[in-house]
């Protein structure tokens, strides 16, 4: 808000969503700060939001680490804006299991899209969350959907094979693999090499590329599925940009083909029911338990083998189950 010419931040959150629907920068990064950190009426504010969310095509940017993702992620914004488009970025980074703090450094190699004037790029970390994602950037997708942008890439950590909440949050999820580092052989086991719309085998200017493309390939041919047999398989050298424009003709028409599933939508917004209910019953008993000082006594018994921690989780459930009645 502006009083008497001096530009004022506000912490209101009515007055933070209007100014994002109409553009406003400012508002938009205060308020992925304030529901990142789960600050007091976030909940409430989500729920406003995401009716003014849905338009919004999602890009998932999985893959093993040091397989280019971060600059792969860099040179497709630059290609989706040269097509006119309006891009919102999610860098996601590991958080450490000592101190809980984030390099956030994948935007280091992300120099070329913070520069251009229709990208919004916001560094989180995974805060511990497993699957690759922290447990605050669907909502952050949403956001920088009410804002307006075409488009949302989400870069996520690189974990390896279990990286698969990705697949929660996209329209269309990118697997980068690179010759040398085994992934002729990691493609037929399952995991992260399963939830792929598209593959993309980066820094094909080594030795093996074709060698990469072929297994992956062999891996689509086992499969009965229609949709499986016809992912695309490109090739990119990302530091150059050679391969980009056919990557993103690639992804226009998998959303084309993603549009069509109708279930696909309803898939999507089962787990993500699931998922905040799981949470918020989570946060519930971690408050109760810090009210009433039960979590150290419990801990305490569970060491001493005087409980199982079944037994504990099998009480607190039932518990949970009578206040509700």
């Amino acid at each position: 808000m502006i009083y008497r010419g001096i530009l004022v931040m506000t912490n209101n959150w009515e007055e933070l969503i209007k100014n994002l629907v109409n553009g406003s920068v400012r508002s938009l990064a205060r308020l992925i700060t304030k529901i990142e950190n789960r600050e007091s009426g976030w909940l409430d504010a989500m729920k406003t939001i995401h009716k003014k969310a849905g338009k919004a095509h999602v890009i998932g940017v999985t893959g093993a680490p040091g397989a280019g993702k971060s600059t792969l992620t860099d040179k497709l914004t630059g290609a989706l804006v040269k097509r006119g488009h309006s891009v919102g970025v999610i860098a996601v980074d590991p958080s450490s299991p000592f101190s809980g703090g984030a390099l956030l450094g994948d935007r280091l190699r992300m120099g070329d899209a913070c520069a251009l004037e229709d990208v919004f790029v916001r560094s989180m970390a995974t805060r511990g969350a497993l699957g690759g994602l922290s447990l605050a950037a669907r909502d952050i997708v949403k956001v920088m959907d009410a804002f307006g942008k075409d488009f949302v890439v989400i870069e996520t950590v690189g974990v390896g094979q279990d990286e698969v909440d990705v697949v929660k949050t996209a329209d269309t999820v990118m697997v980068v693999c690179i010759p040398g580092m085994g992934d002729g052989i990691q493609a037929i086991k399952a995991g992260i090499m399963e939830i792929a719309d598209i593959f993309v085998v980066n820094k094909a200017d080594r030795e093996g590329a074709d060698r990469v493309v072929v297994d992956i390939q062999a891996m689509l041919d086992m499969s009965s599925d229609t949709y499986v047999k016809n992912i695309s398989i490109l090739k990119t050298v990302a530091a150059t940009g050679e391969g980009v424009d056919d990557l993103v003709d690639a992804l226009m028409k998998n959303l084309d083909a993603k549009d069509e599933k109708k279930d696909w939508n309803k898939e999507r917004a089962h787990e993500e029911i699931l998922t905040l209910v799981e949470r918020e019953v989570a946060r519930y008993v971690q408050k109760k338990w810090q009210e009433q000082g039960d979590l150290d006594a419990v801990v305490d018994r569970v060491l001493a083998k005087e409980l199982d921690p079944y037994t504990v989780v099998e009480e607190m459930v039932q518990r949970l189950i009578k206040v509700k009645n």
